[in-house]
């Protein structure tokens, strides 16, 4: 690995500021001690800073030369801050001291990167632009990036290309993966609510019982992928709560169940919503009850710039050499709001090896922790991407 020197340097310094940001886990839209500390790092470096940008997020602006407001002379990078509603259960020093919070996906990590490439393009200034360090909050399904870009994000900082990263777990330390075109699937968040007509557990025949409506409709909404979505497009469908009910018995009033639907196109996404209330409501009515379907799209799918994904591909072969760089590597059905970004910005969002083999813990784990040797080479492709799209 080609890691600068200067960021073998700051390694313990970045170390520290994850373990910090890791022992103080906040959730979505909640991360103010998280936004301070931000705001204050990026303000000793010397970067002017701009706060409260989508309520609690920061964005820090660098400018160096006389073409830093020139088009092409722009460059937007991205961090992620919040943490998940998860009770940690590891046991080292740094662990999370905010109870059922952790920083359980690593954005910890990605918020300490992005300040390690802060704080050393704000020192070297090796680049003639202008540098906005964008860190969001609410990533995980609360709507953060709307929240920035609705603040007129790209208006008051504008960004001719825009990049983001991701740590992989299983893809080995000292590896990236860079995919062109879609990457990863548009999310939605989906619950049906049905009105049945309650009654006595023993006397089934004098209501409409909605607990099996509910479960006619889970089984009829499998069919939409099944037969409605073409075999060469991808699609889930997964409904993960069914709730109705109190009493042993008593036949409930209402039930609901809810869940969510993943596709990596918005026509397939819209197709999904568009006829899970058509069978949702036509189950309903041929047993007597009605249904209401709130279908909200959470996530559109993460679509890469092809140009930009070959530029960021080039900066990490530079830096660990092309036979490190996974090329195209599998879909990920996962969501990332940073897609309502690259909407506006033509940009890339790439992944960096967190390391394989035992101990290699998924995200979204009580057991998960970023690895702290990803750190240098995280900041150092940050930091190579403004050198060579800046380049003096």
């Amino acid at each position: 690995m080609n890691i600068p020197t200067h960021f073998r340097d700051l390694h313990p310094e970045i170390t520290s500021w994850r373990h910090d940001l890791h022992a103080h886990p906040e959730i979505g839209f909640a991360e103010t001690r998280t936004s301070e500390m931000v705001a204050s790092l990026l303000a000793s470096f010397g970067i002017e800073v701009h706060r409260g940008i989508g309520r609690t997020g920061v964005v820090g602006v660098l400018r160096n030369g006389r073409r830093a407001s020139e088009v092409g002379r722009r460059i937007g990078l991205r961090a992620d801050m919040d943490a998940l509603p998860i009770a940690e259960a590891n046991t080292f020093p740094h662990r999370s001291r905010n109870e059922g919070r952790m920083h359980a996906c690593g954005h910890d990590g990605h918020t300490a990167i992005l300040l390690g490439a802060a704080k050393y393009l704000a020192q070297t200034r090796n680049f003639e632009g202008t540098v906005n360090f964008i860190f969001q909050p609410a990533e995980e399904g609360l709507g953060g990036a709307l929240a920035m870009l609705d603040d007129g994000l790209f208006e008051r900082f504008p960004c001719d290309a825009v990049f983001g990263m991701h740590n992989r777990p299983k893809l080995a330390l000292g590896r990236f993966a860079v995919r062109s075109g879609a990457m990863m699937a548009g999310g939605a968040f989906f619950d049906v609510d049905i009105t049945g007509l309650g009654s006595h557990g023993a006397r089934p025949e004098a209501g409409v019982d909605p607990v099996m409506v509910a479960v006619q409709i889970a089984s009829a909404l499998q069919t939409i992928v099944s037969r409605n979505v073409r075999p060469v497009d991808t699609a889930v469908l997964s409904v993960t709560q069914i709730h109705a009910g109190d009493a042993y018995n008593v036949i409930p009033q209402t039930a609901r169940l809810s869940g969510t639907a993943r596709a990596f196109s918005n026509e397939v996404m819209k197709l999904i919503g568009t006829n899970m209330t058509r069978i949702a409501e036509g189950v309903a009515q041929a047993m007597g009850a009605r249904a209401r379907v709130d279908f909200r799209v959470n996530f559109d799918p993460v679509i890469n710039d092809a140009e930009q994904a070959e530029f960021a591909a080039a900066v990490c072969s530079e830096l660990v050499g092309s036979e490190n760089v996974v090329r195209n590597p599998s879909l990920i059905m996962a969501s990332e709001d940073f897609s309502f970004m690259l909407n506006k910005v033509p940009g890339c969002y790439i992944n960096i090896g967190n390391g394989e083999g035992e101990g290699a813990c998924e995200v979204h784990n009580p057991f998960y922790d970023f690895n702290d040797a990803a750190l240098p080479l995280g900041s150092a492709f940050f930091a190579r991407a403004v050198e060579r799209k800046l380049a003096a």
